[in-house]
């Protein structure tokens, strides 16, 4: 008999049907006589009726004894009831497969999840191997599975290329204080922050291309929105300007929203989260604002800052705070962005480029812009600066050879995650988080 799902009898159809399923004991509870057997695997929980008259007292004793997390094979009758979901299993046979020690039963108990909070006790850092089987994770990792396959199709049904880049570089994207150096027979090398430098050489031959990779960034924030591996969603498109890169980084928001609604609003609603906010997020337009604009907002508001300065997050915060949408913050100062953003040509104090924050205290999921496409602008930018020219000639020369207008972005897909599945923390939406003070398990 082929077993089936756990969703597979929930779907219905199958009343009175003889069935094998094949999970975990997710709970067990019973008498001398009578076991009740709540079954996990990864498409829900179902319980079981095992009585010691049907499956024989050798079986029934051992299934007594086995304890939470033992994986187990059993086939009976699928019977309608009115507990949850409508069905329970009448079992006539089961094996225990994989037995759990008595000495060292599972450690993620009720008692312990009780104690976190979204994840974040050291106990369950520390157990991530085993808390990935717990509910909340399993919706976690579905959810973002369905965010990368949004990624991909956004992309592919608009005729991008999916690309890759090296993960080991000569050169920093976003600044030296956050490389990561690792030895490199005998030379210096670091993992890459983005696959944007590489992807603008491949710009002239593929024209629209993106990819899913992970970046490294080595940066000590211990905040709720950074880790120092992270999976970034990039995309770089030939003749574009700001307004175009833009309009693609919308496109795949409210794209990723739509496709979640679609197939995980039972995940979403089962975390907590409101399902006519995410409906808001793939239907409505996002607004812009200049950097100017945002100061001022801020100055109003108190805040302390002075035009030319970059903004952190406590003050993309405050801003989010006056959009219920994401809205995108445009027109930085040349001096707070790095050489490859364009300077605008209507007022070179500024540079063609675009974060866009998302609201309810998640700031920035999307940063991008116009790239300098000319050489001159490129050598004038780099020496500006103080930057050495050698480890970027390779970019240079893109620039000689045919440059053309262009831009692109990088998707933090695990803050889109966090975001969009409203979690506490973006270690709830990876399986084994890296940060400034964890490399294990």
């Amino acid at each position: 008999m082929k077993s089936l799902w756990i969703a597979e009898v929930h779907g219905g159809g199958l009343d009175g049907k003889e069935v094998l399923l094949r999970g975990w004991i997710h709970r067990t509870r019973g008498s001398k006589s009578i076991r009740f057997v709540v079954l996990r695997d990864s498409t829900g929980t179902v319980q079981c009726v095992l009585k010691r008259a049907v499956i024989g007292d050798d079986n029934f004793e051992e299934i007594s004894a086995a304890l939470i997390e033992s994986s187990v094979e059993l086939s009976g009758q699928v019977i309608p009831t009115d507990r949850e979901h409508g069905y329970e299993i009448m079992v006539k046979d089961v094996k225990i497969v994989g037995p759990v020690n008595p000495q060292r039963p599972f450690p993620i108990t009720e008692s312990a999840m009780k104690q976190a909070d979204g994840g974040e006790t050291e106990f369950l850092l520390d157990n991530r191997h085993l808390y990935l089987r717990t509910g909340r994770m399993t919706k976690m990792l579905k959810i973002r599975s369905t965010i990368f396959g949004a990624v991909h199709s956004y992309f592919r049904d608009r005729d991008f290329t999916e690309y890759q880049a090296p993960n080991f570089v000569a050169g920093a994207v976003e600044g030296g204080s956050t490389l990561f150096e690792v030895p490199y027979f005998g030379k210096k090398a670091y993992l890459t922050q983005s696959w944007q430098l590489y992807a603008e050489a491949a710009m002239p031959a593929l024209e629209r291309l993106y990819t899913l990779a992970p970046s490294f960034r080595a940066e000590k924030s211990r905040t709720r929105r950074h880790l120092t591996e992270f999976w970034h969603a990039e995309m770089e498109i030939a003749w574009a300007d700001n307004e175009d890169v833009m309009s693609h980084g919308e496109g795949l928001v409210r794209h990723i929203a739509r496709t979640l609604l679609e197939q995980r609003s039972e995940e979403l609603e089962s975390l907590g989260r409101d399902i006519n906010t995410i409906q808001k997020y793939a239907e409505s337009h996002y607004p812009r604002i200049r950097y100017d604009d945002a100061v001022e907002m801020l100055q109003s508001k108190g805040v302390e800052i002075e035009w030319g300065q970059d903004l952190d997050f406590s003050k993309e915060k405050i801003l989010t705070e006056d959009f219920e949408v994401p809205h995108f913050l445009t027109h930085y100062p040349k001096v707070a962005k790095p050489f490859y953003h364009r300077q605008d040509p209507e007022d070179p104090k500024y540079v063609l480029c675009h974060d866009l924050l998302a609201p309810e205290g998640y700031g920035e999921i999307i940063g991008g812009g116009e790239r300098t496409w000319s050489e001159s602008e490129i050598l004038q930018r780099i020496d500006e600066e103080g930057t050495p020219r050698e480890p970027y000639e390779f970019y240079i020369d893109i620039r000689r050879y045919g440059g053309v207008p262009h831009g692109g972005f990088g998707l933090g897909v695990d803050r889109v995650c966090a975001w969009l599945a409203g979690a506490d923390h973006i270690r709830e939406t990876i399986p084994f988080p890296r940060d400034s003070r964890r490399v294990t398990p």
